[in-house]
């Protein structure tokens, strides 16, 4: 049976050209991945293992730039998404980042953005083969403290006070895992705790629409969504932990409020107590 609309045979014809987009691009990605991995790993990252001492903060720096490279890459072949990225997101030092998480390039994109980054990650990471070596020389957190984890949890937790001090960002995402409603998910206290024995400030951020180029469950960058993917400061905590020392959950409760878009106590919800 002939086809009697033309916007309907535009898009069914559309669509398996954008399958077929995607399919590729999504290769030419994951090509990236491997090919530029091993040439970083072998050019960049073993000489900095062995010729500097602070290996930690050269292999932060290393994967800042790797990711950037392959985030330029989305953004080069799939131009339909506008990337709009807040300007203080550039300016955050010295400080523990609370972000949602709605896809797994929600992490890349905070490495590609900061220089001097941790993170927390599943220990399985550690164990798999060059990747295991460079999350540890990363000096990145395993998210347990069980077995034989248990020490490294607690190396990095005692050094987190002076790595932020020296400007360093432990970014997390305090919901654990991709959340595939687009609600917020209930949060995990731990790095809230880690934030009163670090006596440090908290930035707020909300990823938006990352999910929109790469979905959970799929295995294919996404050419047929228009969304815009933001980036953006929605709100810092400073407490006070000499005079009012804050409880975690009360830590906790400010950062859901303001990812939540329901704190509006301070202007810019910036709140110092």
């Amino acid at each position: 049976m002939a086809c009697t609309n033309d916007t309907s045979c535009n898009k069914a014809c559309v669509r398996p050209r954008g399958v077929l987009y995607s399919f590729f691009t999504t290769l030419l990605l994951w090509c990236y991945f491997l090919g530029a991995g091993i040439f970083f790993v072998l050019v960049f990252y073993l000489p900095a293992y062995v010729f500097f001492r602070n290996r930690e903060h050269r292999f932060e720096k290393l994967n800042s730039h790797f990711f950037r490279g392959f985030l330029w890459l989305v953004r080069l072949f799939f131009p339909m998404h506008q990337w709009q990225i807040d300007e203080k997101m550039r300016r955050i030092k010295s400080s523990i980042v609370i972000c949602n998480h709605v896809s797994y390039l929600d992490p890349l994109i905070c490495i590609a953005l900061f220089e001097r980054q941790k993170t927390i990650v599943k220990p399985l990471f550690f164990s798999l083969p060059v990747f295991g070596w460079l999350v540890r020389v990363s000096g990145y957190l395993p998210a347990t403290t069980r077995g034989r984890f248990s020490a490294m949890m607690i190396e990095q937790v005692e050094k987190m006070s002076d790595y932020l001090a020296d400007g360093g960002i432990l970014f997390v995402f305090p919901e654990g895992t991709r959340n595939q409603q687009g609600k917020l998910g209930s949060f995990q206290q731990g790095i809230f705790k880690i934030a009163r024995l670090c006596q440090a400030s908290l930035v707020v951020v909300k990823i938006e629409n990352s999910d929109k180029v790469f979905a959970p469950g799929n295995f294919l960058f996404s050419a047929s969504s228009t969304e815009s993917v933001r980036v953006r400061v929605v709100g810092s905590i400073r407490p006070d932990y000499t005079a009012n020392p804050p409880t975690a959950a009360t830590l906790e409760q400010m950062a859901v409020s303001m990812l939540a878009g329901t704190d509006a106590a301070c202007p810019e919800n910036e709140q110092h107590f």
